[in-house]
């Protein structure tokens, strides 16, 4: 098992109206994020908002392709992202213990926080697949390349981890700097991930390791 520091290679934020940061994702073009009673798009480029949603959203923030979905307390929504309506609903399984949330194999993969558990479920009925266990707190959920990550964050450490999808057991660590927490998680599928930084207000785009993006 591998830990490193985490390279931050971009801060963005804190933005206005904005006093914490829950679940990210991307849709190619913008990173999406959960701000509590608002889903939000940054436009990396012009570093600012450029699109606000009045709907719930209170935790882990996942794209599909077309649509998005949000943790909403005990519930996933799943969102138009051209009109912020909400098209369905399904329960989410930690049963508003919920945290991180991400979209892989045609299903949704979901963080369940204080559990140290990760699940995924079926995202037309929200059925549970899979259970993964972690031994930390599970604050962001990412697949890239056919690797599985997450990220940490308990008092003032926090990491992103490469787990096994299978056992659970850590592949690698990257370590963020002291008292910089991991409130969500994305990839952009590639060599980048997007993490939300709590009540920082901030999000802040960490440079996957390129020895992790060759490896399978």
């Amino acid at each position: 098992m591998n830990k490193t520091a985490a390279e931050i290679i971009e801060e963005h934020g804190p933005f206005e109206g904005v006093n914490e940061i829950g679940g990210v994702t991307f849709d190619g073009q913008h990173v999406w994020f959960a701000s509590g009673d608002k889903l939000n798009a940054l436009d990396l480029a012009k570093r600012k908002t450029v699109r606000s949603f009045d709907v719930p959203a209170h935790a882990g923030t996942a794209f599909d392709g077309k649509h998005l979905f949000q943790i909403t307390e005990s519930r996933i929504d799943k969102i138009d992202p051209s009109s912020g309506r909400v098209l369905a609903t399904i329960p989410a399984p930690g049963g508003g213990g919920d945290s991180g949330l991400t979209w892989a194999e045609g299903t949704l993969w979901v963080g369940h926080y204080r559990e140290r558990k990760i699940y995924q479920i079926d995202p037309q009925t929200g059925k549970i697949l899979r259970t993964i266990e972690s031994n930390r707190f599970v604050t962001g959920v990412t697949w890239v390349d056919g690797e599985f990550w997450h990220g940490t964050w308990e008092g003032d450490e926090s990491e992103i981890r490469r787990i096994d999808p299978e056992t659970g057991s850590v592949r690698e660590k990257l370590a963020m700097p002291a008292g910089t927490g991991v409130s969500g998680l994305e990839s952009d599928g590639r060599d980048r991930f997007f993490c939300g930084g709590g009540n920082s207000g901030k999000i802040r785009v960490v440079r996957r390791p390129k020895r992790a993006a060759s490896s399978r």
